[in-house]
């Protein structure tokens, strides 16, 4: 509310351009329709361009197809490249590393991260993964009513309950360095049962590399008394306290591709650079 505010009143006062750096963008996981849901995602674009804005920085969108939601230009930029870069300054023997996608959504972000580094792959598939319950939004409302009239001449084929197989890993991890690699760590439930599985496999060292860390509610407790050795993020979410409370999480920071965004913006320069080496799954 307070961004909004702020872009409206400089759109009434006539502003040439509104640029909203917005590095994490709020409920960029709510962007497709879950039964009755609403897509928030494009409701909060659509709210952003009333109030006015011309143009958002961004970075690593939770779906690069958001940037459709908005009718004025996004720039997505990505935080690999430091993510990279700390995985070969900081990890010793990154070598020996495999990056590990914790489900099979998370494998095409995994495959971007292991080809740059030609490193190994490994995705972990099952139960385990399923965290969000239909039960807990409200997705089967209304509730069921006892004695409903029943209408005799629809009938309606049963739908089969999904049922995920057991957790397996996809590849090999024994006596290897696990790197998890994801956009969003915020509930550490599915990142620790990750590596309690890795660690079973035989992975000697677990590190999650995550661009936004929210690491709310119990997260850095849950981390810090986990198999995960270390959880890097970087500082597009202040999370000051967090690390207080878990030494085990890293910061890496990027207000340099941040910076470099506004100043080019600012100049009418090409933003082409700082998408140069960025695969298409990144």
């Amino acid at each position: 509310m307070e961004l909004l505010i702020m872009a409206y009143a400089l759109k009434t006062a006539c502003a040439r351009n509104i640029i909203g750096v917005i590095p994490y963008f709020p409920y960029s996981k709510q962007s497709k329709m879950r039964k009755r849901g609403s897509i928030v995602c494009k409701l909060l674009a659509s709210m952003l361009a009333k109030a006015g804005l011309t143009h958002i920085i961004t970075m690593d969108l939770h779906q690069k197809e958001i940037q459709g939601f908005f009718s004025f230009p996004v720039d997505n930029l990505r935080a690999s490249p430091f993510l990279l870069q700390y995985i070969q300054e900081e990890i010793p023997n990154y070598r020996n590393a495999v990056i590990v996608a914790k489900s099979p959504d998370a494998a095409k972000r995994a495959q971007s991260y292991a080809e740059r580094l030609r490193l190994g792959l490994a995705v972990i598939h099952g139960e385990a993964q399923c965290t969000e319950l239909d039960m807990d939004d409200g997705r089967h409302s209304p509730p069921m009513v006892k004695n409903a009239t029943v209408h005799t001449g629809l009938e309606l084929p049963l739908m089969m309950a999904k049922e995920k197989p057991p957790i397996t890993v996809v590849g090999d991890v024994g006596g290897r360095i696990a790197i998890i690699v994801d956009d969003i760590i915020d509930d550490v439930e599915s990142f620790v049962a990750a590596a309690e599985i890795l660690k079973e496999r035989g992975a000697y060292k677990i590190y999650v590399m995550a661009t936004h860390g929210i690491l709310s509610a119990e997260a850095p407790r849950l981390i810090e008394e986990s198999s995960i050795d270390e959880v890097v993020v970087t500082n597009t979410v202040p999370h000051e306290v967090q690390k207080l409370q878990c030494p085990k999480i890293k910061t890496v920071d990027i207000s340099l591709i941040l910076s470099e965004a506004i100043r080019r913006i600012h100049n009418g320069e090409s933003m082409a650079y700082l998408f140069r080496n960025i695969t298409v799954d990144d």
